[in-house]
């Protein structure tokens, strides 16, 4: 008998947030089988444990007489003497809204199938079908896995790689087709939202040109958008042939907004090519159980995070202003974060498990984001490259090099030293500071590079002398509390706590708001003391806190008055800008 899975997906009860699954197996005879559940999803890179929403887990044999099946560890259910042909049946609770987790309600199902399907231990390779039970209340499924010809509903995984990497939207979504590039693209939209089908349609289609050209090809048949739009949300996890995105309703009516949401597209989108096909030694083939750790992701997110907002320039959705304002944001991101002096952006991406998802009160002062910084970096080398090869290469090359040496051609993951040394060679430049940059707290001249195509890297805060106490407060229930201390500030320095609420300052009792507190600070001078007095845990004490200089930075991209007009144009070759720019 040849081995087959299939699985069985139901919705009982999705107002009470439950998804209900069977797994059908057919061809295992042997003395137990192991299911396991992932405990992570690719793209986003934090052990979620999601067997712990999984209940009810029981096993039978076709014929209906049961199996023993018990857990042996954490995310693993042993199925002993399981036959020829069982069935497993379970549910999986689903009731957290991200990008990356199960939601289920009365309304809508969205499935992240790391955290829905079983595998068997040692079958990642084993071909899948899902069916879906299609409640009568929902008419639509949206799903970047492959249809199985003349069977409703039904879908085909030639892998658990391919599964795991294929999310389902499951109700009513307003759903519709374009096609660019000659691909078919489908847009789900989930909830209302202010959106115009037609210009969506036709600026999405910008964006897919545009990423084409840079990578010299487009790999998919068929691709999904799904979007789910909330009050207030915004983000989005690449797959191999769709992609989920999070959107305010209303962001598209607005100018800021909606080219916010075409730089988020534009982000998952080159994934399709950047970490998805074109990826580092360590991610892929993924091991579902445990971290898989690269060094590498301020290159496979912070290069994306770098292109992201270039894309929409290319494709006239922001103007320059509005480019260099929304690059500059990277900058003052990272250089405003104490962390910036602890930890390289190469140590980022390796922690990324222990720390980018589990942002705690000390987070700033000990970290960075390797998407802030691995953008930075790649502004670094486009300009190096530009400005070496005078024009004639951008970084757009060298990713287009990559791809097709390490993905069409070799089809394996890259180290570092072989991404440099391809780059280095397809454009002749020497990149060697910059990627020894990954790897030190010590920042780049920012501003030399900048110079070398007519710009100028300013801190507008350079002259400012301005007091701080050091710390960001939150206000709760008319009261002022501590939320996060900055390293080497008045605040750190002279014993403030995270948690502590602040009663008083100079003898006067703040008010609800804490304005008195803003008010004492812009009274006073760097090196004034304030007398505060504060709760902590209960108890009463008062500590006299010396000010001290705001260490905040304050960065502007803006146009060199005197550049020559060889740096103008390398600068307008650096943003696509026509020449006379």
């Amino acid at each position: 008998m040849k081995s087959s899975i299939l699985f069985h997906v139901s919705f009982v009860e999705p107002q009470a947030h439950y998804v209900e699954m069977q797994m059908e197996v057919q061809g295992f005879d042997q003395d137990f089988v192991d299911l396991k559940m992932p405990v992570w999803t690719p793209g986003s890179y934090l052990i979620r444990e999601f067997a712990k929403n999984v209940e009810k887990v029981t096993a039978q044999q076709a014929d209906g007489q049961t199996l023993t099946i018990y857990k042996i560890n954490k995310n693993t259910w042993r199925v002993e003497q399981p036959g020829s042909h069982f069935l497993v049946n379970y549910r999986v609770y689903s009731f957290e809204k991200s990008v990356r987790t199960n939601f289920v309600d009365a309304d809508h199902a969205f499935l992240s199938p790391a955290g829905t399907f079983f595998y068997i231990a040692g079958q990642l390779d084993h071909e899948v079908h899902v069916h879906i039970n299609l409640p009568t209340y929902w008419a639509k499924i949206s799903t970047g896995l492959a249809p199985v010809e003349g069977q409703a509903h039904r879908y085909y995984a030639p892998d658990f790689d391919i599964l795991f990497d294929s999310p389902f939207e499951i109700g009513n979504q307003d759903t519709w087709t374009f096609e660019a590039e000659g691909i078919p693209h489908e847009m789900a939209m989930v909830g209302t939202g202010s959106y115009n089908k037609e210009q969506l349609s036709q600026d999405i289609s910008k964006i897919v040109a545009e990423e084409t050209r840079i990578w010299g090809s487009n790999p998919n048949d068929r691709y999904v958008i799904i979007t789910h739009n909330y009050q207030s949300a915004h983000g989005g996890l690449e797959h191999l042939n769709s992609t989920v995105l999070a959107s305010a309703r209303n962001a598209y009516s607005n100018s800021i907004g909606y080219a916010n949401y075409l730089s988020l597209v534009a982000h998952e989108y080159f994934h399709l090519w950047n970490v998805k096909r074109l990826r580092p030694q360590g991610l892929g083939p993924f091991d579902y159980e445990t971290e898989n750790y690269t060094p590498l992701l301020w290159i496979f997110e912070g290069f994306t995070a770098y292109y992201d907002n270039l894309i929409t320039l290319r494709c006239g959705f922001r103007s320059e202003q509005d480019y260099l304002q929304a690059l500059v944001s990277e900058f003052n991101l990272v250089l405003n974060r104490a962390g910036h002096q602890v930890q390289s952006v190469g140590l980022s991406s390796f922690d990324t498990w222990i720390k980018q998802y589990r942002p705690d009160e000390n987070s700033p002062n000990s970290s960075i984001s390797y998407y802030n910084k691995g953008a930075m970096l790649a502004c670094m080398i486009d300009i190096s490259i530009i400005v070496q090869s005078q024009g004639s290469y951008c970084l757009d090359d060298v990713l287009r090099a990559a791809y097709n040496q390490f993905y069409l051609i070799e089809n394996r993951g890259i180290n570092e030293q072989e991404f440099q040394a391809l780059a280095e060679e397809v454009t002749q430049t020497n990149l060697k500071a910059i990627f020894e940059a990954v790897y030190t707290c010590e920042e780049l001249d920012y501003n030399a590079y900048f110079n070398l195509v007519g710009y100028q890297f300013i801190d507008q805060n350079a002259q400012s002398q301005t007091p701080s106490l050091g710390i960001k407060v939150t206000h709760h229930d008319g009261r002022t509390i501590i939320k996060n201390i900055d390293r080497n500030s008045a605040a750190w320095i002279d014993g403030l706590n995270v948690d502590d609420e602040i009663v008083a300052v100079n003898g006067s009792r703040l008010d609800p708001q804490g304005r008195e507190l803003d008010l004492a600070i812009s009274a006073s001078l760097i090196g004034d003391g304030l007398t505060l007095l504060v709760s902590r845990e209960g108890l009463m004490r008062e500590l006299t806190v010396t000010l001290r200089a705001s260490d905040k930075v304050s960065y502007a991209i803006e146009r060199l008055a005197n550049a020559s007009e060889e740096q103008r144009r390398l600068g307008n070759r650096w943003l696509s800008l026509k020449e006379g720019n």
